[in-house]
């Protein structure tokens, strides 16, 4: 059966040319994926033209969108002006039936917005909110939430907990996800008042398997597969994961700079072995968990790989069939 995923063809820092030409990479991952791809017609004909793409038929569609709305715009004004954009005509196609999953690499707020104005979060779902996973030495976790809702309540984070670790479950295929809540202390009585009245909603449910409290420092520690937080602190979390790692491997790089030519190559190769296993591009985009349908967000900086990436993702996504886990459970 043929999976659609919508793409927002104009978001993100690389679009059009990376976010259409990774979509397009990702066809040759599954025969049964088809895509959609929503923005300005002219500006996607030309480059699917410029990649030979075009001979693809059937398996891609065009959407028309006039507007496209910018990184740095405020997500729900942006949502009431700009309601021919690509975004906006993306989500309205999984809200209306057209779309199995929708993509953007646009503005992140805004995207989220749409989702939870358009699609809707599930009935047993206070707020949905953002799971990103981030690969460690020890094999990927799953932070959640990055940036959806900065204004958490207990209930919301322990919603989290809940999806969380069912997304680690069915799509990371770790059979009893430790899941873990981000706090200033191992110590059960340290941490704000959200903290302390979260862990007390987690504890009392037995299906999870608690592991308490994580400081900054356990996620790189093999302490648990899942961490929780509010938007706030998980952005923060996230971006400083991210410029650490690229600031790290660019200082390791130009400390060899100098070496020898074939101490140099050597070194080079193991290092991008190293990269390519901690690369946070070769996960994909991060799901929106808690909406009534497949949303992913991705980095703002993808490239047309992380934008391949994440189309796979989409669509290994839609035949989990995630949702009906989390209402399950939550219901």
């Amino acid at each position: 059966m043929a999976i659609r995923v919508a793409v927002d063809a104009m978001g993100g820092d690389h679009a059009p040319a990376a976010i259409i030409r990774g979509s397009v990479q990702a066809l040759s991952d599954d025969p049964d994926l088809e895509l959609i791809l929503v923005g300005d017609e002219g500006t996607i004909h030309r480059e699917l033209r410029s990649i030979g793409a075009e001979a693809a038929g059937a398996r891609i569609r065009v959407v028309h969108a006039s507007q496209v709305i910018g990184m740095d715009e405020q997500p729900v004004e942006a949502l009431k002006t700009k309601k021919d954009s690509s975004l906006v005509r993306m989500t309205m196609l999984a809200a209306e039936g057209e779309a199995d999953a929708i993509l953007s690499a646009g503005n992140t707020g805004a995207c989220a917005a749409a989702a939870q104005f358009l699609l809707k979060p599930l009935p047993c779902v206070m707020r949905p909110g953002i799971a990103v996973t981030i690969p460690s030495f020890y094999g990927p976790f799953v932070l959640c939430d990055v940036g959806a809702n900065i204004q958490a309540k207990p209930r919301h984070l322990y919603e989290y907990a809940v999806m969380s670790a069912l997304y680690a479950k069915h799509l990371l295929g770790i059979a009893e996800p430790r899941v873990a809540l981000m706090s200033i202390g191992e110590e059960s009585g340290k941490g704000t008042g959200l903290v302390k009245q979260t862990a007390e909603l987690i504890k009392a449910d037995t299906r999870i398997n608690f592991v308490g409290n994580a400081e900054g420092r356990d996620l790189f520690e093999d302490h648990c597969d899942v961490a929780i937080c509010d938007g706030f602190v998980g952005n923060i979390i996230l971006k400083f994961v991210e410029g650490l790692a690229e600031g790290l491997f660019k200082t390791i790089a130009h400390e060899f700079a100098d070496e020898a030519p074939d101490l140099r190559q050597k070194f080079t190769a193991a290092l991008d072995r190293v990269w390519a296993r901690h690369d946070y591009s070769r996960y994909g985009g991060a799901p929106l968990l808690g909406v009534n349908g497949v949303c992913i967000i991705c980095h703002g900086r993808s490239n047309d790989f992380a934008v391949r990436s994440a189309v796979s993702a989409a669509r290994r996504y839609v035949g989990q069939n995630l949702g009906a886990a989390i209402s399950a459970w939550l219901g």
